[in-house]
């Protein structure tokens, strides 16, 4: 469900900014170090990928533009202090940049999470960046600029979706090659029913891996399938 103020645009917010939504909901944080945290989040529409394991396709066309005042009274309409801009890809809408820096302006403390195939050197440097990198039975192995590389810091959190041994092996391959455990928070998440979490539990702790596993945690509170948690 998508929630808009009646209440004309302020000049102050460039009222011609808009950008595609698909929903804005109140949850439960359930990935990232945020895990936990009641939060709003702010998916939009579209995305230029397509991965095997995308338990957001309705996100893929569905939804209606909205100015980023609009997004912004829907947003304080919640008592969270904690703001998730997600997909679809919000990269994908320019607009997106400037939504970021007026909530982080507004003192919220804002996440992204993106696909890792667009730059994120725009993206206000106050926002927390997950940033995926796909594995090889992802479905989009491609998918990755290596210029989002030069974010890795204690900030910045990369995740990989683990769907198969080969995956895990690439993963942390990829992850030490790449020095991302000596300067990010690397997250290991299970692809939901491909694979088993405590299958990924166990190779972590048998490869001696310095991942931290991560599950889905909203899905585990609510049924699986269930949209706007």
């Amino acid at each position: 469900k998508v929630w808009i103020s009646q209440r004309p645009c302020s000049r102050t917010l460039a009222p011609m900014l808009s950008l595609k939504i698909n929903e804005i909901f109140f949850s439960i944080q359930g990935e990232s170090s945020w895990a936990g945290f009641p939060t709003v989040f702010i998916r939009t529409s579209g995305c230029h990928l397509r991965c095997t394991y995308c338990d957001t396709t309705y996100a893929y066309h569905q939804g209606e533009v909205m100015t980023l005042e609009q997004v912004l009274a829907a947003v304080a309409s919640h008592p969270a202090r904690y703001v998730c801009l997600t997909g679809g890809e919000p990269l994908l809408q320019s607009a997106s940049l400037d939504l970021m820096t007026l909530l982080c302006d507004r003192g919220y403390n804002v996440s992204l999470e993106t696909s890792g195939d667009k730059d994120c050197a725009k993206v206000d440097r106050r926002v927390k960046k997950i940033i995926d990198i796909k594995t090889p039975d992802s479905g989009e192995p491609q998918a990755f600029d290596p210029a989002n590389l030069e974010f890795a810091d204690k900030d910045t959190e990369f995740k990989f979706v683990i769907c198969s041994e080969r995956d895990f092996a690439w993963a942390e391959q990829f992850a030490a090659h790449k020095a991302l455990f000596e300067k990010s928070n690397v997250l290991y998440s299970p692809s939901f029913k491909s694979v088993e979490e405590r299958w990924l539990a166990e190779k972590i702790l048998s490869a001696k891996s310095r991942a931290r596993l991560q599950l889905q945690m909203h899905k585990y509170i609510w049924p699986p399938h269930t949209r706007g948690v």
